[in-house]
């Protein structure tokens, strides 16, 4: 017995694609699993939530969401290759206007309502700590590293260090794991 799902069942849930070694926990929950394409090497662990709107989710290869993450919303969230998400991490494509201007929740008639939807991208090499919360339109290029319980409004510079409520950039991330990406692909030829 595996907690993980076992290729059939991975094959019944109709992903728009789904590369090899692919590991998704039986306790995590799928939705508009047509419109989630999953690349090589990816691994999602417990009680995550990947829900799929009309721009769908795609996950490249060599990818880690952690315990309890969640990728939500109309538009599209992108996580290239490399990219994590620590426990906890929220990714929302998708957000109600808190303004008092109009009704929020799903269940109102969205003509009563103002939702934000602009997709989201998580670059290669980008991780994301534990309890982060990821909003519309943001956008984390390549090696972004965003710290334990930030919140992350707008875009993040590559191999930047971001952290705080709004997040902001800290620091500078080191690029060895470039050389290391390719020690990687030398190593998958032979």
């Amino acid at each position: 017995m595996t907690s993980y799902m076992s290729e059939r069942e991975l094959i019944s849930l109709g992903f728009a694609s789904c590369g090899r070694n692919v590991r998704i926990s039986t306790k995590a929950s799928i939705y508009g699993a047509p419109r989630i394409s999953l690349g090589n090497d990816v691994r999602i662990d417990d009680f995550c939530i990947l829900s799929a709107g009309e721009g769908g989710i795609e996950i490249g290869s060599y990818v880690h969401i952690a315990a309890f993450s969640m990728l939500v919303g109309k538009a599209r969230i992108q996580m290239l290759d490399f990219s994590g998400l620590s426990s906890r991490v929220s990714v929302y494509s998708s957000s109600d206007d808190y303004s008092g201007t109009a009704l929020t929740n799903p269940t109102v008639p969205a003509k009563y309502t103002n939702v934000k939807h602009a997709p989201v991208s998580i670059g290669r090499h980008a991780i994301v700590g534990a309890g982060a919360v990821i909003l519309p339109g943001a956008q984390l290029h390549e090696g972004v590293a965003v710290g334990a319980m930030s919140l992350v409004t707008r875009d993040c510079d590559e191999f930047g260090v971001y952290a705080g409520i709004p997040a902001r950039r800290r620091g500078e991330r080191q690029r060895l794991l470039l050389e290391m990406e390719a020690l990687l692909a030398g190593e998958k030829k032979d």
